[in-house]
């Protein structure tokens, strides 16, 4: 049997549909796989991601994000945007109907290189996708013990928009890790942090002695939290960035996503900050 046509998609069916926020605009859909030799096939790292596609209305590439150890079914998190074809259709979606996967794409986090160290995890908004199937990973049982202390700082424009609530209260409630979530706005009811993700960070101040963090959020996010972990002394080397980009093809062929001679859908979208500084500044 011959390789597998990087454009033809598995057949998939939405098992599971959760409303992440109460503008009931972010849904997490749980997919399961038609042809379960095509799970087996589907193997996927932290931080890569799928183009989904719907029939008659195209494809969009999506983060994974469930762990590779949730071995019976994918998820991923989907904002939908009214002008976006593919995620209000597939919003009206229901369980049974079903979604083509391709993939999986892209670069992982650095597994890697994060053992035997302290990892810091910043996400911001509903890109926390990717970084929250990291989380998962190195949380199992058969993974915890290959790192060291795990902070986590998380944001949100409001509560309301925090997204994975019940994961992140148990994520809260071990004592093996460290959790902080704010959000710019509260309301009547929070009495957690508030603040933007970058200053939350400089606020927490984890160390950077045998550590390496993750980055994950919007652009603006993205640009003042880096500075924040520079000045806390991460090397630019240890500083791991996942980027948002127009992606269309997602095997390096279309050249929408370029940056430079890079091709976030295949040479990223994880990046790290060294790797960054050597890029042209379209970020």
């Amino acid at each position: 049997m011959g390789e597998k046509n990087p454009y033809i998609p598995y057949q998939t069916r939405i098992n599971n549909i959760t409303i992440e926020n109460e503008a009931r605009d972010i849904k997490t859909f749980e997919l399961v796989f038609i042809d379960p030799e095509e799970r087996k096939q589907f193997q996927h790292r932290v931080g890569q991601f799928a183009e989904l596609s719907l029939a008659g209305y195209g494809e969009s590439p999506i983060g994974i994000a469930s762990s590779p150890l949730d071995e019976d079914y994918l998820q991923f998190t989907i904002k939908r945007y009214p002008d976006g074809v593919v995620t209000s259709t597939l919003h009206n979606y229901e369980i049974g109907d079903i979604v083509g996967v391709r993939g999986p794409l892209g670069n992982c986090y650095p597994l890697d290189l994060m053992e035997g160290k302290n990892v810091v995890i910043i996400g911001g908004g509903f890109a926390f996708t990717t970084l929250r199937a990291t989380i998962r990973y190195i949380l199992h049982e058969k993974n915890r013990s290959c790192y060291k202390n795990i902070t986590i700082i998380y944001g949100a424009r409001s509560p309301g928009e925090l997204i994975y609530k019940d994961e992140l209260k148990q994520w809260q409630q071990r004592s093996d890790i460290e959790v902080h979530i704010t959000v710019d706005k509260g309301d009547a009811g929070w009495s957690g942090k508030e603040g933007f993700v970058p200053a939350i960070a400089a606020e927490v101040a984890p160390s950077s002695e045998n550590a390496i963090a993750l980055v994950c959020g919007p652009p603006i996010m993205v640009k003042f939290t880096i500075p924040e972990l520079t000045k806390l002394g991460f090397a630019p080397e240890m500083i791991i960035n996942s980027l948002e980009m127009r992606m269309k093809c997602g095997i390096g062929k279309c050249g929408r996503c370029n940056i430079g001679d890079k091709y976030v859908c295949v040479d990223g979208p994880v990046f790290s900050y060294a790797e960054l500084l050597r890029m042209p500044q379209e970020f």
